[in-house]
């Protein structure tokens, strides 16, 4: 009986993901986290200018 693996194993997809990257390593969280925070500010500058 043959073996059954993924089209993404054998495309060689998965190994591509564990690379390492050249780049910065950023928390998930700060992130996020700086994102909710200028969405926030946007949020109160628009009710300023159009209060």
């Amino acid at each position: 009986m043959a073996s059954l693996s993924s089209p993404q194993s054998q495309a060689g997809v998965l190994s591509f993901y564990d690379a390492p990257s050249k780049g910065p390593k950023v928390n998930p969280k700060i992130v996020i986290g700086f994102i909710v925070a200028f969405a926030f500010i946007i949020l109160i500058i628009d009710h300023f200018i159009y209060a």
